[in-house]
């Protein structure tokens, strides 16, 4: 997979250029906001990507005879010339991934330097992705997923030792998976780390990145965690998907206490959208757990929903739920909020909302302690 060097996804720019109105190189003298991407080679033409004012002066200098030269000055008004093209360019799969940030023609430094050698080797594009699990990236760790073998071990000065190693593993269909490992410990071993990153691809296009990190310390805590991005196409939509997902648990070694997470998100080339989430926790005598989901079917139908509750070893529990579902502005939300004390009594406050989606919101609830209500306001209606 070329995802540490290429990134997930190609972009193109398509353009239907009519040569004859392509005029000699511009100076441009005003303001102007220019794409990172200065340049754009295509073929034997280079296209300035810019958002300049809306009258641009471009000199031209020609021969004019008896030894001199004539300088002529033309001002291009986009509204008065129909010939003038706007360029836009669009990432296939959509862009409209909000968990991680995906890669970006607009967030790149440059395409390419102003001033190129003819006969230079490529240049890096790459800008890695930035991910929201906290772990560092492979470039910040130092780890090179490069197709070079590596075994190496030391000792530092501390006495505590590490290891690193690499290697790249092939298969059928194209199949190749390019890894690192590397580890320590302390010189007691009461102190223990390790991670494995991996790369994989094949000939269908499945394209992944992962990592799984591991580690322990003199007073006993302990930590595990991994995620993973993948691309792939469903064999039978033939639909690009892309699909990332995250695990964390850690656990104290000094007092009843840990927490777990899991957490994951899906996208489809046709704006289909689920994320959700699942937590554990506990410390001492409380715990605590949540979940919490999200559907967009890409039609602009909208599911979200989110249940969390905790409990001591009292008896003592608590917790608030919530739902809504829309489409095209018309849609519900409902939601309860409860509690029960270690005599098993129960309290609940229930509630719903029903949006019309013409500015009419008709809101009801109830509660065991004898709240009611049950009116309609006008009210905008607003969801994601």
């Amino acid at each position: 997979m070329a995802a540490s060097s290429r990134g997930f996804f190609d972009f193109k720019l398509r353009v239907t250029p009519q040569l004859n109105h392509f005029p000699e190189l511009c100076r441009r003298k005003r303001r102007k906001l220019c794409f990172d991407a200065q340049r754009v080679p295509l073929g034997n033409l280079k296209f300035h990507c810019c958002c300049s004012d809306s009258v641009t002066p471009i000199r031209r200098t020609s021969g004019a005879g008896n030894g001199g030269d004539k300088i002529e000055e033309r001002r291009f008004d986009p509204k008065k010339n129909s010939h003038i093209h706007r360029v836009r360019t669009q990432a296939t799969p959509p862009a409209a991934m909000p968990f991680a940030s995906p890669p970006s023609i607009l967030k790149q430094e440059k395409f390419f330097p102003r001033c190129t050698p003819r006969n230079s080797g490529p240049q890096s594009r790459d800008t890695p992705p930035k991910r929201d699990t906290g772990i560092a990236n492979e470039k910040d760790w130092g780890i090179s997923l490069l197709n070079e073998n590596v075994n190496e071990s030391g000792t530092n000065e501390d006495g505590s030792t590490w290891y690193r190693e690499n290697g790249e593993e092939l298969g059928e269909n194209g199949y190749r998976c390019r890894w690192t490992r590397m580890g320590g410990q302390s010189h007691d071993g009461s102190s223990q780390w390790k991670e494995t990153w991996w790369e994989k691809s094949d000939w269908t296009g499945y394209k992944e990145l992962g990592v799984e990190k591991s580690g322990r310390n003199s007073e006993g805590d302990s930590w595990w965690e991994t995620w993973q991005e993948n691309l792939h196409q469903d064999e039978w939509s033939n639909i690009a998907r892309i699909e990332r997902s995250a695990q964390k648990q850690a656990k104290s070694g000094t007092e009843n206490a840990g927490w777990y997470e899991k957490w994951w998100e899906k996208y489809d080339a046709k704006g289909w959208t689920e994320k959700g989430a699942h937590k554990y926790g506990r410390l001492n005598e409380q715990s605590w757990w949540e979940k919490w989901g999200e559907n967009y079917d890409g039609r602009g139908s909208v599911l979200k929903w989110t249940d969390k509750w905790a409990e001591t070893e009292l008896g003592t529990k608590w917790g608030d739920k919530w739902e809504e579902r829309f489409f095209k502005g018309i849609g519900s939300r409902h939601g309860e909020t409860w509690h029960v004390s270690p005599s098993s009594e129960r309290w609940s406050r229930t509630w719903g909302e029903e949006h019309f989606g013409n500015g009419k919101v008709h809101k009801y609830g109830n509660s065991t302690t004898g709240e009611s209500w049950d009116i309609v306001v006008d009210e905008d209606t607003y969801y994601e």
